[in-house]
């Protein structure tokens, strides 16, 4: 079973879409990912990552959820 976690886009490098990364946030811890498969991205839109690349863009809502879930699922375990 794979993975994904949204995260916020802080920070974008680069113009080549095929190099483009960015900052991205998970409740608080920031990591560099690959913004290849999404080159539409803005500051402050979130992200589904996975690996390291961000795979599609998910509104606030979604996100803000997922998050919610998550940590519900880590106080179980």
């Amino acid at each position: 079973m794979c993975l994904a976690v949204p995260g916020q886009v802080l920070e974008i490098e680069g113009t080549d879409p095929l190099n483009k990364s960015g900052k991205v946030s998970f409740g608080g811890v920031v990591k560099t990912v690959s913004l290849a498969y999404v080159p539409e991205v803005e500051i402050g839109d979130y992200v589904v990552v996975h690996v390291g690349f961000a795979l599609s863009k998910v509104d606030e809502a979604a996100a803000q959820q997922t998050l919610a879930d998550l940590q519900q699922i880590a106080k179980l375990g």
